[in-house]
């Protein structure tokens, strides 16, 4: 008997996986999934990022600070971005822009409300009161460099993180303190080359202002139905915060207000007069302004911004401004301690420095006069070492290792501006020399390079 033959068993036709491309319709292969196009990160809306091309501005301001506050015996001070958000309402006052509108306030996670900082003179007051300062020689007297936050609306000059120059001196209270306050950051505009106008008013005492508003008040409320919705809604809760609007139908009203100069005290008055007749002896030229009021509730006294013109309009913009504020340290738990001082704002500052460079890129990372220029690999390695030899004899040079022609080194040194260039080849290599140019009248003369540090100081000398 034969064996039975098995049946032939079928094979399956393979599934297609289903990670497996589908063939496109009418096409003999699978289509590749385009991958996602990954989102780009960007800054934040009125954040920004402080780029090389403006590094210039930056570091003469930074210097320029530094320089001016040393001059006036002021100290160097440094407070945390971020602090207790109760710290400002309590010293900058509820029913402010500042409180109200522009400040950000975030919960830590233990629960507590802590923002970043809109401003710097309430942190200062704080570490005063936190440090025991009070113990050191008065007044204290300190400056700060550094970002401070707002929700504010972004426009030209003005963003939601900006940098601040500063100053205050606590401890007290005199005229002379107040002129010296605006002195230092008049000169230091001045000495920056912008032409400044420094706008001046005094508010008196707590008690002088509320005999002040009583009259105020009144006026504006007999003017109510002209006011601006926002003037309207300050009348009720900063009624002061008026006379500083920006509003064009409020200008004709704020003009026809009483002054508060009107109704200062007698001591208030004598005060405010000692404080101008410092401005006069300092060489400040000042404006009186009596609508100048300032929008933070911790002021008294003198108040004080700086103005400059911009473009063909004459149109004037506040580079910052400051004030007497008497009362802040008290506020914050502190002993009655007089005090004044002043903000600048450096990106206004530096958009009226671009101003005056028409725009122009400045290159260079230093203010140095020389340029070291190498030519070859080897010559490469030295240079590295000779330039780090200079900078430890006090000689700093210019230079860029990454370029290996010469031309274009030399190209380079020109649009720095540099007066000599020091040139090392393979032939100046072996001879233990370097070539120093005139890069005005291109004449050039070997040095040995263990001379090379007097030859340039020589060099250096004659240029100043």
């Amino acid at each position: 008997m034969s064996p039975r033959k098995k049946a032939p068993v079928k094979k399956a036709a393979a599934k297609p996986s289903k990670a497996a491309p589908k063939a496109a319709k009418g096409k003999g292969k699978a289509e590749v999934p385009k991958k996602p196009r990954k989102k780009t990160p960007r800054s934040l809306r009125g954040m920004k990022d402080l780029l090389p091309k403006d590094e210039s501005y930056w570091r003469r301001m930074y210097k320029k600070a530094d320089e001016i506050s040393a001059a006036y015996e002021y100290q160097y001070i440094e407070t945390p971005i971020v602090e207790e958000a109760a710290l400002f309402v309590r010293s900058i006052g509820k029913g402010t822009d500042v409180v109200d509108k522009e400040m950000y306030v975030f919960e830590d996670r233990d629960g507590g409300k802590i923002a970043l900082r809109p401003e710097a003179t309430a942190s200062i007051a704080r570490a005063y009161i936190e440090h025991g300062l009070h113990s050191t020689p008065q007044p204290s007297k300190v400056w700060y460099c550094g970002p401070m936050f707002r929700y504010d609306r972004p426009q030209a000059g003005r963003y939601r993180e900006f940098h601040q120059f500063g100053a205050e001196s606590i401890g007290e209270r005199s005229p002379v303190v107040d002129a010296e306050v605006i002195a230092l950051g008049y000169n230091f505009i001045r000495d920056l080359g912008i032409e400044t106008t420094v706008y001046i008013n005094s508010i008196g005492t707590v008690e002088d202002r509320e005999r002040y508003l009583i009259e105020l008040v009144g006026y504006f409320r007999s003017k109510r139905s002209y006011l601006s919705d926002l003037s309207k809604k300050r009348l009720t809760k900063n009624p002061l915060r008026i006379l500083d609007s920006k509003e064009e139908q409020d200008i004709p009203i704020v003009e026809e207000a009483p002054q508060i100069l009107d109704w200062l005290s007698e001591k208030s008055r004598t005060y405010f007069m000692q404080v101008l007749e410092y401005l006069d002896e300092a060489g400040v030229p000042y404006a009186l302004k009596p609508t100048l009021v300032r929008g933070l509730d911790y002021y008294t006294d003198t108040v004080f911004e700086f103005y400059v013109e911009e473009g063909e309009t004459g149109s004037q913009s506040a580079l910052g401004g400051g004030g007497r504020y008497d009362g802040l340290i008290e506020e914050l738990g502190g002993q009655p301690t007089p005090a004044a001082g002043f903000a600048l704002g450096l990106e206004r500052i530096m958009r009226i420095l671009r101003a005056k460079d028409d725009g122009r890129e400045l290159v260079g990372g230093n203010d140095s006069k020389i340029f070291f220029a190498q030519l070859g690999e080897q010559s490469r390695r030295r240079a590295l070492g000779m330039i780090e030899g200079l900078r430890r004899e006090g000689i700093v040079v210019q230079h860029n290792l990454a370029k290996t022609s010469l031309k274009a080194q030399l190209e380079l040194a020109n649009k720095y501006g540099v007066t000599h260039a020091v040139i090392l080849g393979q032939k100046e290599l072996l001879d233990g020399a370097v070539i120093i140019r005139d890069m005005e009248s291109g004449i050039q003369e070997i040095v040995d390079q263990k001379k090379l540090g007097k030859e340039l100081e020589k060099i250096l000398k004659k240029g100043k």
